[in-house]
């Protein structure tokens, strides 16, 4: 027999925004790398595998 506990959050809202600030941050980031592996293919026919270190930028 398997069992699953299911919870709910509900989250405050500064949590909501916080949470809004982190997924839209993942999804840039995200996409800047997919496009970037998508031009290294097609460029130059590699598979490129970037990191989101490499999109940190010292003067932000």
């Amino acid at each position: 027999m398997n069992k699953a506990y299911v919870y709910r959050l509900y989250p405050t809202a500064d949590q909501k925004i916080l949470f809004a600030k982190t997924f839209g941050c993942c999804r840039k980031i995200w996409n800047l790398m997919l496009g970037n592996r998508i031009d290294a293919y097609n460029d130059y026919g590699i598979t490129l595998l970037p990191t989101p270190a490499w999109y940190k930028s010292d003067d932000r």
